[in-house]
């Protein structure tokens, strides 16, 4: 992140596991790195895949396609916090409220793990969680059939309610 801190100007957003690996648990693992530029545009989507290719990275490896994700959620701007700060740039984190929001909606086995991952850090530094937005957004999101992701979110919000 500090490459990219470095030497692309704007805000950028880091979410899903790249962001677990650094800030939450370094024995995650992750195949590609979501992290899209706060203006969206096609140009920063292609400074961004310059710079992964000049860092030796392939173009796959950079998923910026998170912001589709991350702006369904209103009010998603208030919830970033910086993460780094560079010469040109600042790389931003979901603060712990829109991570859960984020990862509720696939809410994997994986994501369950993350969600776990983030309440324990939140509770441990005193980071702040809206339980009750989460529990709206979990709430308003549709219903499946699938009984193990009903299952993943019933215990979320145990998790939660603790």
């Amino acid at each position: 992140m500090n490459a990219v801190a470095d030497r692309l100007a704007g805000g950028w957003v880091l979410v899903g596991g790249a962001l677990v690996s650094l800030w939450l648990d370094s024995r995650r693992t992750t195949e590609d790195v979501d992290l899209f530029g706060i203006d969206g545009g096609q140009t920063a989507r292609f400074e961004l895949m310059k710079l992964a290719q000049d860092l030796g990275l392939s173009v796959e490896s950079v998923n910026s396609a998170a912001d589709f994700f991350v702006q369904r959620i209103p009010g998603w701007e208030k919830e970033l916090e910086p993460l780094r700060a560079g010469a040109k740039g600042t790389v931003y984190r979901p603060t712990p409220t829109l991570f859960l929001m984020l990862k509720a909606a696939r809410l994997s086995s994986t994501d369950l793990d993350d969600c776990r991952a983030m309440i324990a850090k939140s509770r441990a530094d005193h980071l702040p969680i809206d339980v009750p937005r989460i529990l709206g957004w979990i709430g308003e999101l549709p219903t499946m059939s699938d009984q193990a992701l009903t299952e993943r979110r019933e215990r979320l919000v145990e998790l939660l309610d603790k």
